[in-house]
């Protein structure tokens, strides 16, 4: 938002009262903005109290006695400086009650709820909550530490050296001058001793931390003795098992994509079906779960995932396809850390060889794959690339939309009544603990299946 400009309208009286209510808040929350206003008051202030004389200095001889004029509007000034010089010591006062203790340095893309300090790139932070929806932030503590929100996230900003996460996750940079910075969880308290560490939590309580590097301390209220915790290593509670090299565990209406007689087909219409496959699962098919998920990693090869949907079509007959659109509902894996992805490439490739089709829900694994669709390079003969796609960093929910000419070559050329693709990450990941990336399967209990919008030739015409 402008601040400047809603300033400026509020000298005028521009302002609904809303705005005005919206703009004292942001005032209040921010010393910075809170002197701007002050600036701007001042100037405001004297120039109104000065503008009798105005007329007086452009003309040449001069007609009447300013000092005369100017009497009323000086006592107008007075009372008006007398005002807000107390309007001023109001907010000192307040502002000295709630000193600043940290800086939020980065917030682009961010759509924040329920927060009660600022949240505009660069704004000074004093003590309250602060409630991520969208995107990923990071905020300067004055200590030194950095620690980055990854949506959906709240915290609560305690001192220049403490914080408490109520929900979500967040990833700590900790140099030596804040040794000693520290997360409270609901069941876990986590202070660092020179450290990078991810630490995430969820609204039963359950809580994990994981140190990407260095050393932190452990305390949890069903222990009666802190632990230290060194890099590679994490810990729980109220929740299951990491496994090495396992990522870190973060525990949910259809529409036409534009104008048009559109025809949604989902994975859940018909012999549709949707699900993905893990190199290092041993707990059997991940199929007939909410999420699909899909990973690309050369950092722990056993944490790789690729996703497969099958769409039945059989409803639209031998009808020709003027145009298609794949759309899928991104969702949170509850898996590893967004910092650790950049902005991320995705390849959707369809399956050439109709036979493939047919895999079952309960007996797809990484070690009983269909065609070949755990190979590092797929065979061009059993599929082809219909499009690409990419998530920004820190995207953690919205829908994505696919559509190209080979997709509505590949629909047209179909030979049965089914229709697959693969999803795969193209992008890799900077530590083993990487996000995994999510769409709503058919199994969702919210989000929207993965579903083709199909227009045909007949419904353009």
């Amino acid at each position: 938002m402008n601040f400047d400009e809603q300033i400026d309208r509020s000298l005028d009286g521009q302002l609904n009262q809303d705005e005005w209510d919206s703009l004292q808040k942001a005032i209040l929350a921010d010393p910075e903005l809170r002197e701007t206003y002050v600036e701007k008051r001042w100037l405001h202030a004297h120039l109104l109290a000065q503008s009798d004389r105005l007329p007086t200095l452009l003309e040449v001889s001069e007609k009447s006695s300013p000092v005369q004029n100017r009497r009323p509007y000086l006592w107008l000034n007075a009372a008006a400086v007398i005002l807000f010089l107390g309007w001023v010591a109001a907010l000192s006062f307040r502002s000295e009650k709630t000193p600043t203790v940290a800086t939020l340095i980065k917030a682009e893309g961010c759509r924040w709820e329920a927060s009660d300090l600022p949240t505009r790139e660069g704004a000074k932070l004093g003590l309250g909550t602060l409630a991520l929806a969208e995107g990923m932030a990071t905020i300067l503590f004055d200590s030194g530490a950095t620690v980055t929100l990854e949506a959906p996230t709240t915290l609560e900003v305690t001192s220049a050296m403490h914080c408490q996460l109520v929900e979500g996750s967040v990833v700590a940079d900790v140099p030596e001058s804040a040794h000693g910075f520290t997360i409270d969880t609901e069941k876990m308290k986590v202070v660092d001793l020179g450290t990078r560490f991810g630490l995430t939590t969820n609204s039963l309580g359950g809580s994990q931390v994981y140190v990407f590097e260095g050393e932190v301390k452990v305390h949890r209220g069903d222990q009666p003795e802190a632990k230290h915790l060194l890099t590679g290593k994490s810990m729980h509670t109220g929740m299951s098992s990491t496994a090495p090299g396992q990522e870190l565990d973060r525990s949910i209406e259809r529409r036409a994509p534009k104008a048009g007689n559109w025809i949604p087909i989902t994975t859940a219409t018909g012999r549709g079906k949707d699900g993905y496959i893990r190199r290092g699962d041993a707990h059997g098919p991940a199929s007939r779960q909410p999420v699909v998920m899909v990973k690309h990693t050369d950092l722990a090869p056993t944490n790789e995932r690729r996703g497969l949907l099958t769409f039945d079509v059989a409803s639209l007959g031998g009808a020709a396809i003027a145009d298609a659109i794949l759309t899928l509902k991104i969702e949170s894996s509850g898996l590893g850390f967004a910092t650790m992805v950049p902005d991320s490439k995705f390849a959707v490739l369809g399956v050439l060889d109709p036979a493939i089709d047919d895999w079952r829900e309960d007996e797809l694994t990484w070690k009983n794959p269909v065609a070949e669709m755990t190979a590092e390079n797929l065979d061009p003969s059993r599929y082809v690339q219909l499009a690409e796609f990419e998530i920004k960093k820190g995207s953690s929910h919205g829908l994505v939309e696919v559509s190209s000419e080979s997709l509505n070559n590949y629909l047209n050329q179909r030979k049965s009544d089914l229709i697959s693709v693969l999803l795969v990450r193209e992008t890799g990941e900077m530590d083993e603990q990487g996000l995994v990336h999510a769409f709503a399967s058919k199994e969702h209990p919210t989000g929207q299946a993965p579903t083709l919008w199909i227009e045909t030739t007949s419904s353009t015409k």
